[in-house]
């Protein structure tokens, strides 16, 4: 059974930082393509950033320069490193994988960024 735990969301003012967290349980995230998603209220869940098996890394254009993914493959856990933060920022993150032709999601965590 292959769990995503997120943590780190909170409450931050503009131009803070936070740092998110996803730990994975039941497969290795060294095996896949782990990513973060986001989901403002009434708008659709959106890519944010993700990274490969081999490493590389992705980042959408809104987030690029301000946003790092980065794994720790003996913790089995994936981080977002989320500097220089906006309102527009502001939403439920989710982390996401494909394992063995499945779909996992985390169960979100509250991003709020106040101006």
């Amino acid at each position: 059974q292959v769990r995503l735990v997120e943590s780190g969301g909170g409450l931050v003012q503009a131009g803070g930082s936070l740092r998110l967290s996803c730990a994975a349980s039941g497969s290795l995230i060294s095996n896949t393509t782990m990513s973060w998603y986001r989901q403002a209220p009434g708008k659709r869940r959106e890519s944010v950033a993700d990274i490969s098996s081999g490493g590389s890394t992705y980042y959408a254009s809104s987030v690029k320069g301000r946003f790092t993914i980065s794994r720790d493959i003996a913790k089995n856990t994936v981080y977002l490193q989320m500097n220089s933060l906006k309102p527009e920022d502001t939403a439920v993150y989710y982390c996401y994988a494909p394992f063995f032709n499945y779909h996992y999601w985390g169960q979100g965590t509250q991003v709020t960024v106040s101006s």
